[in-house]
C-alpha cells in the first residue's frame, strides 16, 4: 500500500464513525392507532416535546440513559437525520 493512501484511509475510518453508520437501526411500536411517541428535547418527561412519532417510524439510535427508573434513548429519524431528541425506549424495537 503507499504511503499516502494511510492518511485517506484513516480519514474516512474516521468520518464513518461519526456518521449514521455508528447508530442502531430502530422503530417505533406499541403506541397504538391513535396515539404517538413523543420525541423530547431531553432524557425525561420534563423536557419539551419537538414532534410525535406513530408506530413504524424509522429512527438512528444512538445512546441511552436512565433517568427516574426510565431508559431513554437519543434518536434521530432515518429519513431527516438533522431532526434528534430522545424517546422512551420501551417505544423502540431493534430493526
Amino acid at each position: 500500500m503507499h504511503r499516502s493512501t494511510i492518511p485517506v484511509i484513516l480519514i474516512l475510518m474516521l468520518v464513518s464513525g461519526c456518521s449514521n453508520f455508528s447508530a442502531d437501526r430502530a422503530s417505533v411500536v406499541g403506541t397504538g392507532p391513535d396515539e404517538l411517541l413523543k420525541l423530547r428535547a431531553g432524557p425525561g418527561l420534563g423536557f419539551s416535546v419537538i414532534l410525535g412519532l406513530p408506530d413504524g417510524t424509522l429512527l438512528n439510535r444512538r445512546d441511552c440513559v436512565t433517568e427516574i427508573g426510565q431508559l431513554w434513548c437519543r434518536v434521530s429519524l432515518t429519513a431527516a437525520p438533522q431532526i434528534t431528541g430522545y424517546v422512551s425506549a420501551d417505544y423502540l424495537s431493534k430493526r
